[in-house]
């Protein structure tokens, strides 16, 4: 397997695993606040990766631009995105996130195309577009019914949390070549956790150990270790060897993973638009991401 083909599966197993995340979360966030969970998740992660940041750590070490650039980084992806994200779905039920989730791809086009980090190709642009009616027809019923509350807030803050992730995604990716996308995620997540820390101290949560369930407590877990220092290892790994928009591409899958998990753990009703929806997630990613190009190129070169 060649790298390209190997980057499309780690993103497709992060964005998976992103979905399992959205099931985890729903499990524990009745018995904490999102700040507090960003993070005890994060420092989780933080965790796993202590014993292997020394190796990590380059030998010619960091200037203040560069640590100033992963932190930036940090702050941006994994403390304003998921703020903003968790916020958002304080205003909007779960099925408009779905929804405003899956412009990220978009966002990112655009911020890449703008600032020349990308070429808008016809193939790229129609595949973000069919992911992002796959995720509309997915959860369009519940997105866009009528509600007598206002969703302006909520889609504001779920549109700034995309833009948070496309701006690191295409900005940060010339440091993660740089200094190797392991080491880059765990300071990100590590300056993350330092910002995070005073806001939790004030909430009264970092005063002592947090008191969770045992549901709750194997959640975080999960949380921080598989679905955080794992799945975001394997993100910004992809995020190396592919272009920004292909990566954030495979992130549509993530509602429909959640989706598929609800039905299959929490007894949720399969749908003839989850169904659809899902297809076309899948026909986008693979229009829009060159998988096919991968694959051939792959095959030809074991020939």
């Amino acid at each position: 397997m060649n790298k390209s083909l190997a980057a499309h599966a780690a993103a497709a197993a992060a964005a998976l695993s992103a979905g399992t995340a959205v099931v985890a979360t729903r499990f524990v966030i009745g018995e904490t606040d999102p700040i507090s969970l960003v993070f005890y998740r994060y420092l989780i992660s933080v965790i796993c990766f202590a014993p292997i940041l020394p190796m990590l750590w380059p030998r010619a070490g960091l200037d203040a631009i560069a640590y100033g650039k992963i932190a930036g980084f940090g702050i941006l992806f994994f403390v304003l995105f998921p703020w903003t994200f968790n916020a958002a779905l304080q205003y909007n039920p779960a099925a408009r996130g779905a929804v405003g989730l899956a412009t990220i791809p978009i966002q990112t086009l655009l911020v890449a195309t703008a600032f020349g980090r990308e070429r808008l190709k016809a193939s790229k642009a129609m595949g973000v577009l069919l992911a992002f009616s796959g995720i509309a027809v997915a959860f369009g019923a519940a997105a866009f019914a009528r509600s007598d509350g206002s969703y302006l807030a909520g889609d504001g803050l779920m549109l700034l949390s995309g833009l948070c992730a496309a701006i690191s995604s295409v900005f940060g990716r010339s440091t993660l070549m740089r200094h190797g996308p392991l080491f880059v995620t765990a300071l990100a997540m590590a300056f993350a956790v330092t910002a995070l820390a005073p806001f939790v101290v004030v909430k009264g949560a970092g005063a002592v150990l947090p008191v969770f369930s045992f549901r709750g407590w194997m959640a975080i877990l999960f949380l921080g270790s598989v679905a955080g220092a794992l799945q975001f290892s394997l993100y910004m790994w992809a995020l190396r060897w592919l272009p920004p928009t292909t990566t954030t591409l495979y992130l549509t899958l993530n509602p429909i993973t959640a989706m598929v998990l609800g039905i299959a753990l929490l007894g949720e009703r399969l749908t003839l638009e989850l169904v659809v929806g899902m297809m076309l997630v899948l026909v986008g990613i693979l229009v829009g991401s060159g998988l096919h190009s991968a694959w051939t190129n792959s095959a030809t070169a074991k020939t």
